[in-house]
């Protein structure tokens, strides 16, 4: 991998996943309880032997840019032609932001170029997967290719959001439409089709010419999935490779979370007992900054009347997080968070040091950091309340808190926990 130079694109502003994104770029919000979504393409290019790493953002990436000091200039070491070096805009060629995928490549052309790449590998920065790009890279080298593009069968109805190819018996792309409302088949299953994930291979030089052209372009979108690849594969050799899942299970385990009710149902995947993603598999561990906190506690376990008991069941629970004399079920529960006495936490995701007042109920939610809900709350069990308490709620019925502690205090009306 040492002729190959990594890109990661972690600008998007993520408006669908607001509130979350309000105050963080999409990569940077929390994920299974002490991870960021950055998290899992960065575990993937440190265990896939990818040290050269350029790391692209726009949008609120001040959350971004310190959890990658945090958790992972260590892993990096410069004497040894190592990197991972987080480059915001800088408008070297026009006065805009970034106008899509290929033109945020393109405004940085500069430091590709410096580190005299072979290859360049194009990732996303805001996808939950396990996945080795050295086979890839391999892959494209074997084939020839100008481009090779990371492709995972889905259905037709989620196809829908995706890069839909067409292959031959060769793996060659012969077919490419971006977010098609009537996507092509595969030849084999009329009920799937064949998605690109986001994943790319470009011969360096080759991405060059063709971003430079683009460039060019009045009426181009500047995307490589609108414009790059599907004028590419006519006259240029573009070749699909099929996803090679880490994850060691039956089922390939890719998920993009870009709402608010894929981000928790890909959040309700990892408390199962079996979970689709395994975040335990010391052959592809999964990085991520560790806060110097205490491990969880669970306390009171008195009986009586009114039973107090700390406990938790099917739930992950991370360090220096206290469930004193409350109760969680199938939640995800962050660094530093507490539940007090009699509370009740159900199907929820709480964020690091959430407070739990007495005797709260709170079901389908997700709760961000620092907010401390007022005792004997309900949170829920009635969409209509929710919303006009100014949550946001999903029309699954999913409700959603933002960082704002003192607003969610004043909707509620009751004084804080202590």
């Amino acid at each position: 991998m040492r002729d190959t130079v990594t890109v990661i694109l972690a600008g998007g502003r993520g408006s669908r996943l607001e509130p979350l994104t309000r105050d963080r770029a999409k990569p940077a919000v929390p994920f299974g309880g002490l991870y960021r979504i950055i998290d899992f393409v960065l575990s993937n290019c440190l265990n896939s032997g990818m040290r050269r790493l350029l790391l692209l953002t726009q949008y609120k990436a001040q959350s971004l840019d310190r959890h990658i000091n945090l958790a992972w200039r260590e892993y990096f070491c410069r004497e040894l032609g190592e990197f991972i070096d987080v480059v915001p805009p800088q408008q070297r060629f026009d006065d805009s932001w970034y106008q899509g995928t290929a033109d945020a490549v393109y405004q940085n052309i500069y430091a590709i170029e410096r580190e005299k790449p072979e290859y360049v590998v194009v990732l996303a920065g805001d996808h939950i997967y396990k996945m080795n790009y050295g086979p890839m890279v391999d892959f494209h080298r074997k084939m020839n290719a100008d481009i090779t593009i990371g492709a995972l069968r889905v259905s037709r109805d989620e196809a829908r959001q995706f890069g839909v190819m067409q292959t031959d018996l060769n793996h060659r792309v012969t077919g490419f439409q971006e977010k098609p409302e009537d996507p092509i088949p595969t030849p084999d299953d009329p009920d799937t089709c064949l998605a690109s994930m986001g994943i790319y291979v470009f011969n360096a030089r080759f991405l060059f010419e063709q971003l430079c052209n683009d460039a060019t372009l009045v009426d181009s979108a500047h995307d490589f999935g609108k414009n790059i690849i599907p004028g590419a594969i006519d006259d240029y050799t573009v070749c699909a490779f099929p996803f090679l899942d880490e994850n060691r299970k039956r089922e390939a385990y890719w998920r993009d979370v870009g709402t608010l009710d894929a981000y928790y149902e890909a959040s309700m995947d990892l408390i199962g007992v079996d979970p689709q993603l395994n975040l335990y598999d010391q052959q592809w561990p999964i990085r991520a900054y560790q806060p110097m906190l205490p491990p969880p506690k669970f306390v009171f376990g008195s009986e009586g009347q009114t039973p107090r008991r700390g406990e938790s069941l099917d739930s992950i629970v991370c360090q220096g997080a206290i469930v004193s004399g409350g109760s969680v079920a199938r939640s995800v529960i962050g660094p530093g968070a507490r539940i007090n006495s009699y509370a009740q936490v159900e199907d929820s995701i709480l964020f690091d040091g959430v407070e739990v007042g007495r005797r709260c109920r709170i079901r389908r939610a997700i709760i961000d950091k620092g907010v401390r809900i007022p005792p004997e709350t309900q949170i829920g069990y009635d969409p209509v309340e929710d919303a006009e308490r100014g949550f946001t709620v999903t029309d699954s019925g999913l409700v959603v808190i933002a960082r704002e502690e003192e607003l969610v205090e004043n909707r509620v009306g009751v004084e804080s926990a202590g």
